[in-house]
């Protein structure tokens, strides 16, 4: 396991406060403000500390109220909504600086037989075969933002490799389809809680950014502000994100300085195991 997957664990596991209540550090990926997977993938870390073992989370609801720092720890106040009989749900509220910067609902079930089917996962090159993100990153390190080279040329403990390459530096414009192999920078332990969080995490990466390709525009370029304002998730198989996750994204729409973006996210072999939503703002200042 490298160094900086063993942080992100770190990142992951939360301090207890008291019963309900948890802090956890903050990472600065090199934007303005706080990651909104980092809160995700702690808030959902929050609530399964409160949830007995045999329950995993199927769906989770989130909205980002308020920019978080990136320089501070966030507190996580998760409260007991219900336990029923194969199903709990929990909401958590996020804090910094005594306001509420995100809440989350999510329920958790007991795995259960039933009826199954899915979509077809699409033909895509092999993992090894399409070029890392970071090849990308050291290619145009130049041009990037000078705040954000250093962060973004470091290690990173999600390996990204998009199928289609396009051109954060120099966009040009695209339909919305945006595929990318993901997985973990070494091995993760064999709790599907531990997955469940770090997919929760990985799930904002390079998301509502397909809002602008169909605009030939980018997120880097000066004085554009993105965020997200509500992202939702549904987990439908176990799985493991130690081994190639396939992320396919497209657009549906934009209007009003907002983009929504959707997602199916496949194992290697063809199971579809989480479906994405996400809305938010997209602004060329």
């Amino acid at each position: 396991m490298s160094i900086v997957l063993d942080e992100l664990l770190a990142l992951l596991k939360l301090e207890t406060i008291e019963k309900g209540i948890y802090r956890g550090q903050s990472q600065d990926l090199g934007f303005r403000a706080l990651f909104g997977g980092q809160v995700m993938g702690q808030a959902l870390s929050a609530a399964q500390e409160t949830v007995s073992t045999d329950r995993y989370v199927h769906s989770l609801h989130s909205y980002f109220l308020r920019a978080g720092d990136a320089s501070k720890p966030v507190v996580y106040e998760v409260e007991n909504i219900r336990n029923g009989a194969s199903f709990s749900t929990r909401r958590i509220k996020a804090i910094q600086n005594g306001q509420a910067i995100f809440y989350m609902t999510v329920s958790f079930q007991c795995p259960e037989e039933g009826y199954n089917h899915q979509d077809v996962m699409p033909t895509v090159p092999n993992p090894d075969d399409v070029p890392s993100y970071s090849d990308f990153l050291s290619t145009y390190k130049d041009a990037l933002p000078r705040g954000m080279r250093e962060k973004f040329l470091a290690e990173k403990p999600i390996e990204i490799r998009p199928i289609q390459q396009y051109n954060w530096i120099k966009p040009e414009k695209t339909d919305s389809n945006y595929q990318i192999w993901l997985k973990t920078n070494g091995n993760l332990p064999d709790d599907l809680r531990i997955h469940s969080c770090m997919l929760a995490y990985a799930s904002d990466f390079h998301f509502l950014p397909t809002a602008l390709l169909p605009h030939g525009a980018s997120h880097l370029q000066p004085n554009f502000q993105i965020a997200t304002v509500d992202h939702a998730m549904w987990f439908h198989r176990p799985f493991r994100f130690d081994d190639w996750l396939l992320y396919c994204m497209d657009s549906p729409s934009a209007s009003n300085g907002r983009g929504l973006v959707r997602g199916q996210i496949f194992s290697r072999q063809g199971e579809l195991v989480a479906s994405t939503m996400q809305e938010g703002v997209i602004r060329q200042r």
